[in-house]
């Protein structure tokens, strides 16, 4: 059992930047991925972006070159700054912890763009 809190969500204005945290209960380098999911109201959950346990990141493309993902690893957490925030990125942010075929999450955090 995998315990999975994100914190950081909130309203900003377009353009604007937002840094999440997911901390995690256990080590996060036992976990195969780490990952960042966003749903909007109606819409379909969607993967924002992962990192490996080796470090290889992904990102989808409408978050590219915007969005970077990160880790801590002392500190069990890991990160998703968000910069150049649109109105198209509001969404309940989820972080998600995949081992093998197991999967976590977490409760989810509230992101609003708007101005």
């Amino acid at each position: 059992q995998v315990q999975l809190v994100e914190s950081g969500g909130g309203l900003v204005q377009p353009g604007g930047s937002l840094r999440l945290s997911c901390a995690a209960s256990g080590n996060i380098l036992s976990m195969n991925v780490m990952r960042w999911y966003r749903q909007a109201p109606g819409k379909q959950r969607e993967l924002v972006a992962g990192i490996t346990v080796g470090g290889t990141t992904n990102y989808a493309d409408s978050v590219q070159g915007r969005f970077t993902i990160s880790r801590d690893n002392a500190k069990n957490t890991v990160y998703l700054q968000m910069n150049k925030l649109k109105p198209g990125d509001t969404a309940v942010y989820s972080c998600n912890a995949a081992r093998w075929s197991t999967n976590y999450w977490g409760q989810g955090t509230q992101v609003t763009v708007s101005s």
